[in-house]
This record gives structure tokens, sequence and C-alpha cells, in this order.
């Protein structure tokens, strides 16, 4: 199995077991469980096929990620329950999922041999996009839009990390990696302690 499908498959279960948690504050049946999972999982990769005129889909050419998103929907709609704060734990498993999911559109694109610019886009989109339809649906405000939180900032240094890694000579794997440490550490560091970037606050006009 290749890196590229190693992260995909990744990023398909956390990714599908948040849309599933998000489900459960939601309060659907088990059909709404897998389609918010599935919407998920592969939402994000399936902007970044399109784009990057990657076909057939990544999805389409192997049903088999759709059958483990279905799967991360069951388990979590069985066990939801057992959790005192599913909000949380959605937050949590959401910032692996970002860290597993950027540096799958990284690898997607510098496989391609595309210039630092796209694969700096490419990583962005696939880690964030799927999320970002979750949380549309589930009439919930989106992560990447709340206020002060870290989360494109951390997709977008992330896929800038892999990129310089890669400027610097260093092997794929390694700014892979790179990428999905810097990734991870600002989302969570955003969480846990608060990071964030400045915040613009409206003045009244002069008078």
């Amino acid at each position: 199995m290749s890196a590229l499908a190693m992260l995909d498959y990744a990023s398909v279960a956390v990714f599908a077991l948040t849309g599933a948690l998000a489900a459960s504050r939601a309060q659907l049946d088990l059909v709404g469980f897998a389609f918010i999972a599935c919407l998920t999982a592969v939402g994000g990769g399936t902007l970044r096929d399109l784009l990057l005129d990657r076909n057939p889909l990544f999805w389409i050419a192997q049903p088999s990620y759709i059958a483990l998103a279905a799967c991360a929907a069951l388990l979590v709609f069985f066990t939801a329950h057992l959790f005192e704060s599913r909000y949380r734990l959605l937050l949590w498993l959401d910032s692996i999922a970002l860290a597993v999911a950027v540096p799958a559109g990284v690898s997607l694109a510098l496989s391609q041999g595309q210039p630092a610019p796209i694969v700096m886009i490419m990583g962005m989109i696939t880690g964030t996009f799927g999320g970002l339809m979750r949380d549309v649906v589930c009439n919930e405000v989106p992560l990447v839009l709340k206020q002060g939180e870290l989360y494109v900032t951390a997709a977008f240094a992330g896929s800038a990390a892999a990129v310089l890694a890669q400027w610097l000579d260093l092997s794929t794997p390694i700014s892979l990696m790179i990428c999905a440490g810097t990734t991870w550490a600002l989302r969570a560091g955003s969480m846990q302690f608060g990071w964030q970037l400045p915040v613009y606050k409206s003045r009244p006009p002069k008078q």
C-alpha cells in the first residue's frame, strides 16, 4: 500500500468518526450517521482530486473508503452515549484527522510535481473541507471559521513546512511527518493553550 493510500485511509477513518459524533449531537438516525460520516470522510479528498484532475476519484477507484466510513458511523452510533463530552472528543479527533489529511493532500500534489503554492493549497483543501461540510450540514458554526481558532492556519503552516522540507532536500516521508507534526501541534496548541492569531476588531468611525 502506498503512503498516499495509507494517509487517505487514516484520514477517512478519523474524519468519519468526527462526522458520526456530529450526527450524534444532532440526534440523527443510523442512515444520517452514515451520510454525515461519509460526507466528512471524503469531502476534502474529493475536492482535492477534482482540482488535480485525478480520475477516478480516490473513493470511486477504491469503494473500501466508503465502507470504512460507514463502519466508523456504525461504531459511533452504538458507543457515542458512553462519552461524557462528545464535542470535546470531536474536537480532538478532528485535530488528528486534520494532521493526517493535510499530508495526504500534500503527498498527492508532490507526486504530480505541482509547484509549491498548489501543494500548500491542496494540503489545506484536503484537511479542511470535509469538516467544513460536516459542520454546515449539521447546522454548526464551522470550526474553520470560529474566532481565534488556529485551523486553516494550522493546515497552511503544515503544508508550508512540507514544502520547506522538500526545498531542503529532505525525503518525502520525512517531509510528510514534519507536515503532520506542525499541523497537529498548532491545532492542539490552539485548543489547549488558546493560541490564536490577532482578530480584527472594528472601531467606530471618527466624527
